[in-house]
C-alpha cells in the first residue's frame, strides 16, 4: 500500500477525497487522462517523504486531455450533476460543500483541433509546458485511487510558467519551488548519486546548490521536447539573474526562507546551470 493512501488528509482541504473520487469516476466515464497539478500535487509528492506541507490552499487544480470543445462541456455539465457549479472563469467550477474550488485545466489536441474557439474562450489560461511535463508523471494513491502527478522538475517549470504570466498575484508559486529545491536533496538522493554524481565532486558543497542543479538538469528533459516552453523558461530565469538585487525570484526566496538574496541567487544559478547545460556536461564526461 502507498505510503500517500491517507496523507492527503494533511493537505487539510475540505472534501478533498469526495471531490477526487467525483472528479475520477466523470474522467473515467469520458475516458479522459487527466492529472492533478498545483500545490496540491507538490504536498501529495512530498507528504510520501513525510514532509509536510507548508501551506493551506483550498483550490484543486487538474489538467485534463482532451481533443475537443464538446467534449469539455460534456464534462462540465456531468460535473453539474455530481455537485459542482459553474464559476465565472471557463475553466473553474465550485464544489456544493464549503465552496471547494476546482480548476480543470484542458490541454492537448483541444488546442489544435478548436483553435479559434479555444483561444477566444481561454486567452487567460496558459498551459504551456503541460504536453511535456505530463508525458511521464508520477501515481500517487488516494484511498483506493490513483492519479497521475508531474514530476517535481515538471512542477517547478509549471510553476515558473504560473508565476511569470502573474508575478504581483502569484508568489507562492516561488515559495513552492522553492520547497522542493530545499527537500530535493534528501527526497532525490539515490538519484542524484546514481545520475548526477559530479554535481557532489565540489570544494563548496552544499544540498541546496546540488538539489537545484540537478532539478534543472531533470527539467532539461522536459524543455528540450519544446522551443517555445525552452525560449520561455530560459527567459524567465536569464531575466532573474541580471543583478542580485533587482532578481524577483531571489528576493522573494530570501523573503520566504532565513538565506540572504546572495545566496537564494546562487540557487537560482545553479537551476540555470541545470537547464542549460548539465545534461550535455554529463554526457561529455562518460
Amino acid at each position: 500500500m502507498s505510503k500517500s493512501n491517507q496523507s492527503y488528509k494533511e493537505l487539510a482541504i475540505p472534501h478533498f477525497s469526495e471531490v477526487f473520487h467525483l472528479i475520477d469516476e466523470v474522467m473515467k466515464k469520458f475516458g479522459v487522462p487527466y492529472y492533478l497539478i498545483g500545490a496540491s500535487a507538490i504536498a501529495l509528492e512530498l507528504l510520501k517523504d513525510n514532509i509536510k506541507p507548508s501551506r493551506g490552499t483550498k483550490d484543486i487544480d487538474f489538467a485534463i486531455m482532451l481533443s475537443s470543445m464538446k467534449e469539455y462541456e460534456a464534462i462540465g455539465e456531468a460535473l453539474k450533476i455530481k455537485g459542482f457549479r459553474k464559476a465565472k472563469e471557463p475553466w473553474t467550477y465550485y464544489f456544493e460543500k464549503d465552496n471547494v474550488v476546482i480548476d480543470l485545466l484542458p490541454f492537448g489536441q483541444i488546442q489544435e483541433n478548436d483553435t479559434e474557439d479555444f483561444n477566444k474562450r481561454y486567452s487567460d489560461l496558459h498551459i504551456l509546458g503541460f504536453q511535456e511535463v505530463l508525458e511521464s508523471p508520477s501515481p500517487i494513491q488516494i484511498e483506493n485511487r490513483w492519479v497521475s502527478v508531474p514530476p517535481l522538475a515538471g512542477m517547478i517549470l509549471l510553476k515558473l510558467i504560473a508565476w511569470s504570466d502573474r508575478p504581483e498575484e502569484r508568489d507562492n508559486d516561488l515559495g513552492d519551488i522553492l520547497k522542493i529545491i530545499t527537500h530535493f536533496y534528501d527526497i532525490g538522493f539515490d538519484k542524484i548519486t546514481e545520475e548526477h554524481y559530479d554535481t557532489m565532486i565540489t570544494d563548496d558543497f552544499d544540498e541546496k546548490i546540488i538539489a537545484a542543479e540537478v532539478l534543472g538538469r531533470e527539467a532539461r528533459k522536459y524543455l528540450k521536447k519544446s522551443k517555445p516552453f525552452n525560449d520561455r523558461i530560459q527567459k524567465v530565469v536569464a531575466e532573474n539573474l541580471t543583478e542580485v538585487h533587482l532578481s524577483a525570484i531571489a528576493k522573494e526566496w530570501s523573503r520566504q526562507s532565513e538565506d540572504d538574496v546572495e545566496y537564494t541567487f546562487s540557487l537560482l544559478k545553479a537551476f540555470q546551470k541545470g537547464i542549460t547545460k548539465g545534461n550535455d556536461l554529463k554526457k561529455r564526461r562518460r
